[in-house]
């Protein structure tokens, strides 16, 4: 799992891609490193899809890169509904968590699980507070 530098060190935040193209269950192929940046967070989910898709999503952070735990995050369309619970996507689509800020989060990962014929290609945008 390669480490991707997503610190933003201006005002127009900074990028990292957590996988492109990943097809299967476990962690995300790149782990985001925030620095010490606690902004909010922008997680984008690209799927492309075969028959009966289906697949689990888990939003993690870490302080450490080896210990981690489920993030606070709202979905783009009710983003004053924060939860910390997976989601299910079953269809071809972009979706938009918006990871909250002041979290002690260093590190950004997303777990792919229960996944049937989905592929996904997922980045975060952060940003200062």
């Amino acid at each position: 799992m390669a480490v991707v530098d997503a610190n933003p060190t201006n005002d127009y935040g900074d990028i990292g891609n957590l996988s492109t193209g990943q097809t299967g269950n476990g962690a995300s192929t790149n782990v985001a490193d925030r620095g010490g940046a606690i902004g909010p967070a922008l997680l984008r989910v690209t799927t492309a899809i075969g028959a009966t898709p289906t697949c689990t999503y888990a939003i993690e952070g870490s302080t450490d890169n080896t210990n981690w735990y489920p993030v606070q995050y709202a979905d783009s369309a009710s983003p004053g509904t924060v939860v910390v619970t997976t989601f299910v996507i079953t269809t071809a689509i972009t979706a938009l968590k918006i990871i909250q800020p002041n979290q002690p989060v260093r590190y950004l990962r997303v777990t792919y699980s229960a996944n049937t014929n989905v592929t996904n290609t997922t980045d975060v945008f952060t940003f200062r507070a």
